[in-house]
């Protein structure tokens, strides 16, 4: 919170006092109390009618979810005081490091819960101005995260991770646990009943083959299971079986599934209750990370006060033509490139991983041969010539599981820790109790 907006809260509570006090020798009405200052934090303040919001909200969402509120009310109303100063003091550290979301972040936030509950944006917000918490809401999203991205700046320097401790990790059972591969497989089952005649079985072998055919890219095991519902009279069944790790498959896949591919088709594979028929639909995480890496070069333009966007434009095409004609291109752009980041390597941008480059930048680069230079292209910086220097697939397990590990560790060791900075800037700070 600014301190415009402190003190327009403090001369608000002020100016209703002092109305309230001329008022009094002339008029024999009751006087009405509209606010009064609870606490004074740092050079914030808590405000009565804070609290009674947020004890409200809190006992509308405890009748909701069918639980019961504290029996000690005096502590119940102490207890949320003490979050209200705590989330002060985190607002104007906030405040003080910069920490501000703009009202388009802010829309896109409800964008994506208006989504959650099956409704548009404007349905959404409507039915918030209905029940007169739309502004509340924002400012509460705004609030929430604003409070977390200041805990993650200020919890996560605080903790540190040794390579001895990722060792340890993956040499622990949890740690191969968590770093084992997840996998999604579709599941399709022919069933045996105890009244199949070899003719039948026969059957149902010829109906998995059949199928196993027909299933690739275009006709998943998804859809041959629905198909083959419709157009036969034996009784398929099956289902998608969802995200996994092997040890969590029917131990009659786990072998089977570690070695298939994405898309890969296995089957009949035959058990006591029927034929299986089983496709891996996707994978991720495992020790396994092989990554498509790009070398590139570029040389990049930004429109300034002293050159417009046509002027930008023409600039990079004259660039680009002296490229074509041969001059040297690194040498171009430690001469010219606005790329604080490359320039001094003539405009090297090192190994890029496959995606991490701005899609405007990596739709050009993927279309381009090795030493392929690209035709000047905009994105959202400025103009860019950009150019391939290799292509490699590249084996980076290793840096990718010590990775995994050490954002395991820092996620066990958050929440303690985040607790203890909030002990610390709630000490540290002034507050002060009004009666």
């Amino acid at each position: 919170m600014n301190d415009n907006n402190v003190n327009r809260r403090i001369l608000f509570v002020i100016g209703a006092l002092l109305l309230l006090l001329i008022a009094a020798p002339f008029a024999n009405a009751q006087r009405v109390l509209l606010d009064k200052i609870i606490a004074i934090v740092d050079d914030d303040v808590v405000l009565k009618s804070e609290l009674d919001e947020r004890i409200l909200e809190i006992t509308a969402a405890a009748q909701r979810s069918g639980q019961p509120l504290p029996e000690d009310r005096e502590q119940f109303e102490s207890d949320i005081l003490e979050a209200l100063i705590v989330e002060n003091i985190q607002m104007q550290l906030a405040n003080r490091v910069s920490i501000r979301y703009d009202d388009d972040t802010i829309n896109r936030v409800l964008g994506n819960m208006a989504r959650n509950n099956n409704l548009t944006f404007d349905q959404y917000v409507d039915a918030l101005e209905e029940n007169g918490v739309y502004l509340q809401t924002r400012e509460q999203v705004r609030k929430q995260m604003t409070m977390q991205e200041l805990q993650r700046g200020m919890v996560n320097r605080r903790i540190k991770i040794t390579e001895q401790e990722i060792d340890n990790f993956l040499n622990s059972e949890m740690g191969r646990e968590l770093m084992a591969a997840d996998y999604f497989v579709d599941d399709l089952l022919i069933p045996f009943s105890a009244a199949d005649t070899p003719e039948i079985k026969a059957e149902k072998q010829r109906l998995a083959a059949d199928l196993i055919s027909r299933i690739d890219d275009d006709f998943p095991l998804a859809a041959a299971r629905a198909a083959a519902r419709q157009n036969t009279a034996i009784e398929i069944g099956g289902a998608e079986l969802g995200w996994r790790k092997a040890k969590q498959l029917p131990s009659l896949f786990a072998d089977i599934v570690v070695e298939m591919e994405i898309g890969e088709v296995e089957g009949p594979i035959e058990a006591g209750n029927g034929l299986h028929i089983i496709q891996l639909v996707d994978k991720q995480g495992g020790t396994e990370q092989f990554v498509n890496q790009t070398r590139v070069r570029h040389i990049m333009l930004s429109p300034n006060e002293i050159r417009d966007e046509a002027q930008t434009e023409a600039e990079i095409r004259r660039i680009h033509q002296r490229i074509l004609d041969g001059e040297d291109f690194a040498a171009i752009a430690r001469q010219n490139s606005d790329d604080a980041s490359s320039v001094v390597g003539g405009g090297d941008l090192d190994w890029v991983n496959e995606g991490g480059m701005p899609p405007e930048m990596e739709q050009v680069v993927d279309a381009l041969e090795i030493d392929g230079v690209s035709e000047p292209f905009r994105s959202q910086v400025g103009w860019h010539v950009a150019r391939v220097e290799g292509r490699r697939l590249q084996d980076l397990s290793r840096e990718f599981t010590r990775n995994q590990a050490a954002n395991a560790l820092r996620n066990r060791k958050f929440e303690l820790e985040l607790e203890n900075w909030l002990i610390e800037i709630r000490e540290d700070a002034f507050v002060e109790l009004i009666d």
